[in-house]
């Protein structure tokens, strides 16, 4: 199938990136004014998918996220949302913890979501392209040619290397493996801004972005940490139909299990984010 590819062009100043909202509505306003704070118009802010998730408000939150008008890929949950499938696409291990909870937050939020808001998401494109500071950007969710692939820092080089698609690109832009990241090699940059939606394993309830920079003519970037109303999220997500231990690790900070993680990101747990 082909692939919607939404060019924006060259384009500079302070660009907005983030990922996984996961139906936080509360942390998607609290970006949003982030956004605003740091003069940052809205077609320079862009996710890298899966504005719908784990969360309480999925309506909600597409919503706000039509209305504040900014940039975003397709997930691996817009992508099935928009075909109707009856699971969200992560490809978890068939009876692992992750696919039980799926089987209750997916069905969730495809139940919430108005005929509006799964119009929007359907209109959103599998990847964006842009130049900034001389640098050929592709934003990704999973990789390239698998909007569900993890891809981890610890991930080797040779399944980054395709996404690429050799010298085409210089930085790609991922989302989806829910961890803050940079992977340097050869002068290619990996960047994963991390996501708002769900701590990031590291025993803090605030969430991560990130922020490119080209006021001193160069591709410069930074993490941030976002502090956000997790109380009222962690409160609206105890009901019946989403899982408890999402709910509890909105507050903690701590994912429920790692099994997803590869070895070296399963060893981190808890000890903060370090971003090198």
């Amino acid at each position: 199938m082909d692939k919607k590819i939404e060019e924006l062009g060259q384009i500079s100043g302070k660009v907005l990136l983030f990922g996984g909202v996961y139906s936080n509505l509360q942390a998607l306003e609290a970006l949003k004014q982030i956004a605003e704070k740091e003069n940052i118009p809205p077609e320079r802010c862009i996710c890298t998918g899966d504005i719908v998730g784990y969360c309480a408000q999925p309506e909600e939150t597409v919503q706000l996220f039509k209305i504040w008008n900014a940039k975003s890929i397709a997930g691996n949950v817009e992508v099935q949302l928009s075909e109707g499938a009856t699971d969200c696409g992560c490809d978890f291990r068939k009876g692992s913890r992750c696919d039980g909870f799926s089987q209750q937050w997916y069905p969730y939020a495809q139940s919430k979501l108005s005929k509006d808001s799964l119009s929007f998401i359907s209109s959103i494109p599998d990847h964006i392209t842009f130049n900034y500071a001389n640098r050929k950007v592709l934003v990704v969710h999973g990789s390239f040619e698998n909007t569900s692939e993890f891809i981890f820092k610890s991930t080797p080089w040779d399944a980054k290397a395709p996404s690429f698609n050799g010298n085409e690109f210089d930085v790609v832009i991922g989302g989806h493996c829910g961890l803050p990241f940079q992977d340097k090699h050869d002068n290619k940059l990996w960047l994963n801004p991390g996501v708002i939606g769900m701590p990031a394993n590291d025993g803090s309830p605030n969430v991560w972005y990130a922020i490119l920079d080209d006021s001193q003519n160069t591709f410069s970037f930074k993490h941030y940490s976002l502090n956000y109303n997790y109380r009222l999220t962690n409160k609206l997500m105890l009901n019946d139909s989403l899982p408890k231990e999402y709910a509890r690790t909105i507050v903690t900070g701590i994912w429920d299990n790692t099994e997803i993680l590869p070895a070296i990101e399963s060893g981190l747990q808890g000890f903060g984010v370090q971003i090198i």
